[in-house]
């Protein structure tokens, strides 16, 4: 049995090996994605901007990658050609978008409840999907949109009067917009790329359009070499910039396409998860930041809304055509 997500075909149970390969590629992916707001998030602290942030974080990824691509190409030039709008919207949208938003949120707003907001993104492509091809989403996927948002009300503390970071918020949705990308394309097997392909691709794109908006001036590219600090320990402040690149992009990257490719968007979506608890850990071992009761409850209801959503795909129902008129003669 399958499912269409935005045009692929995914399986809704991957069977075998390939189910344990994609989980452990998936839990691998979600625990390295969760490391980088806290590591990020040191960085701004000590005046980085987000964006040299984040084309310092791509830029050593794709030096990584880059290679591993070029061999998973085997002189198969013509898959860039035909896939090169896809690979250039991966880049742009699910690569520098979502990691750029991303580091911009954290930078007004506490880690986890940037996070929560960003891992909205199953939600929205649903809507997606409902909209772009006709998926209606059924009463169960109602019923997880409501208590997510319900969460999102208790995690951006609306009730309480706290004061509220509106930039924050907004650079959380933008993200939000990036990670949808990231999951309807990294499960897409139709075009042919192999994953290192697509990494590559996609990470390459994103430290061009980095580099260029901020040699054009519309990113600030502040950057510092003050020591950065995390929970009392102090260390230089190339590290954390090296584990950004490395660890947190194309670790990441690599193995959440692999488990795209494995488990298809839907499982991987819900083991993606993970990131959200992994973020809030780190947040709280390297920043001491832990999000109120009130927060935690919000997130646990965020969270549960997201999986009710993706559990409500397999009660999905096409929207019938309309019938077609009579046209005059």
């Amino acid at each position: 049995m399958t499912a269409m997500t935005d045009d692929v075909t995914t399986p809704l149970v991957p069977g075998g090996s390939r189910l344990v390969s994609g989980l452990a590629f998936a839990i691998l992916s979600a625990s390295t994605f969760g490391l980088s707001g806290a590591l990020a998030r040191g960085l701004l602290d000590t005046g980085w901007s987000p964006g040299a942030t984040v084309l310092v974080r791509v830029g050593v990824a794709a030096l990584v990658v880059l290679p591993f691509g070029i061999r998973a190409l085997r002189g198969r030039w013509h898959l860039l050609r035909r896939n090169a709008g896809l690979i250039a919207v991966y880049g742009v949208l699910a690569v520098a978008g979502a990691q750029f938003c991303y580091f911009s949120a954290v930078s007004h707003m506490q880690v986890g409840p940037a996070l929560l907001i960003e891992y909205t993104a199953p939600a929205a492509v649903v809507v997606w999907l409902w909209l772009r091809h006709g998926q209606r989403p059924g009463a169960l996927t109602l019923v997880g949109a409501g208590l997510a948002a319900l969460g999102l009300v208790l995690v951006l503390d609306l009730l309480s009067g706290a004061d509220l970071s509106v930039v924050g918020v907004a650079w959380a949705l933008a993200a939000m917009v990036g990670a949808a990308t990231y999951f309807v394309i990294s499960a897409d097997e139709s075009n042919g790329l192999p994953p290192m392909v697509l990494a590559a691709g996609g990470l390459v794109v994103g430290a061009v359009v980095l580099g260029l908006l901020g040699l054009v001036g519309l990113l600030a590219m502040d950057t510092s070499r003050a020591d950065v600090t995390y929970s009392g320990t102090t260390v230089v402040w190339w590290v954390p910039l090296l584990v950004l690149g490395i660890v947190t992009a194309a670790i990441s990257y690599t193995s959440g396409i692999a488990a795209g490719r494995r488990l298809g968007s839907r499982l991987a979506s819900f083991v993606a998860l993970l990131e959200v608890l992994a973020g809030v850990g780190f947040a709280w071992l390297l920043l001491d930041e832990l999000p109120g009761v009130a927060q935690l409850v919000g997130g646990l209801l965020v969270l549960a809304g997201v999986v009710a959503v993706k559990l409500g795909e397999r009660t999905i129902t096409p929207v019938p055509p309309l019938a077609p008129t009579a046209t005059p003669a």
